[in-house]
């Protein structure tokens, strides 16, 4: 299940989501999940090698909230910098059936009408 969907023209987005709902619809467990894969990627960020690294999550690998469900947002500049840790995130997916999705930022209401 952990495979990558694409648009329609083939170009990927810049980062996508891991949610915590299985390919047939069961939530994953254990509820922090999210927290422990960030927790340990949180290693692949830049800086990440000063004494309070740990206590960050990387900017490529950070836990998130979509629809209610716990999931993780992996940005595929993770790939350029570290292919091993990119391919680990995937891999967590794959091996636990769960439900990948390209993301894609929306703003705010309060943005679009600054915006506008």
């Amino acid at each position: 299940m952990a495979e990558l969907p694409h648009t329609k023209d083939e170009k990927l987005k810049d980062e996508f989501f891991i949610l915590g709902i299985t390919s047939k619809g069961r939530q994953f467990r254990p509820s922090d999940w999210a927290e422990r894969l960030c927790g340990v990627m949180s290693c692949f960020a830049p800086g990440a090698a000063g004494r309070d690294s740990h206590l960050q999550f990387s900017p490529w690998v950070h836990p998130t909230v979509v629809n209610g469900v716990k999931a993780v947002v992996v940005s595929r500049e993770l790939q350029k910098i570290e292919p091993l840790a990119y391919h680990f995130v995937l891999n967590f997916a794959k091996d636990n059936d769960l439900q990948v999705a390209d993301a894609c930022f929306v703003p705010p209401p309060e943005a679009k009408k600054a915006a506008g």
